[in-house]
C-alpha cells in the first residue's frame, strides 16, 4: 500500500489531475469515519476525484487499500461510503476492463479479499438502507460477483419491488 506520506501520489492520476490532494481527503475520513455529507466534505471530494461520472483512475487503486484499512479499524460505525467506494471501482473496472497498474495490484487485491470479514464485523449493525446494499454489493464485488454487485449499486432501493415484478412477469 502506498503510504499516505509517499511522493508517488504526485505520479498518480485522478479526473482532475495528480492525486496530491487524495492523502488529506482520507486522513480527513479516517478523523470522522462515521460521517457522509453527499453535497460536500472530503467524501464528496474523493468521489469525484477518484469515481468520476463512472470512470476510474490509478489513483482509486491506491485509495482502496486505505479506506478498507480504516473500514477495518472502526467497522461498527464507518458510514456506508466505505463498502460502496470499493464495491463501486471494482465493479467499474471490471466494466471497462482496467488493468490495475501493477504497483498498486496486490494492496488493491488484498483490500478487496478483507471485505467480507469486515462485512460479518459488521453485521450487529441496522443494514437497512443504502448501508445494507452497500456491505452486500461490496462482499459480492469483493467476490467476482460484478452482475450482482452492479444491480446492487445501481438500481434504487425504492424501484426493488418493480424490478422483482418485472423479472417475475417476463
Amino acid at each position: 500500500m502506498i503510504s499516505l506520506q509517499d511522493s508517488r501520489w504526485g505520479e498518480l492520476r485522478h479526473a482532475y489531475g495528480e492525486a496530491t490532494d487524495i492523502p488529506p481527503l482520507l486522513q480527513a475520513i479516517e478523523r470522522d469515519p462515521s460521517r457522509s455529507d453527499p453535497s460536500e466534505g472530503p467524501w464528496y471530494k474523493l468521489w469525484s476525484a477518484l469515481y468520476h461520472q463512472g470512470d476510474i483512475y490509478p489513483a482509486s487503486f491506491a485509495a482502496v487499500p486505505h479506506v478498507v484499512r480504516i473500514l477495518a479499524s472502526s467497522p461498527h460505525n464507518a458510514c456506508f461510503d466505505f463498502f460502496l467506494f470499493p464495491a463501486s471501482v471494482e465493479v467499474a473496472r471490471d466494466r471497462s476492463h482496467i488493468e490495475v497498474p501493477a504497483i498498486l495490484a496486490q494492496p488493491y487485491r488484498e483490500s478487496l479479499g478483507q471485505l467480507p470479514a469486515i462485512a460479518t464485523a459488521a453485521s450487529h449493525r441496522d443494514w437497512a438502507g443504502p448501508l445494507g446494499r452497500s456491505i452486500v454489493a461490496a462482499v459480492a464485488a469483493s467476490k467476482g460477483q460484478f452482475s450482482a454487485a452492479e444491480l446492487l449499486l445501481e438500481i434504487e432501493q425504492a424501484d426493488d419491488s418493480e424490478v422483482l415484478e418485472w423479472y417475475q412477469s417476463r
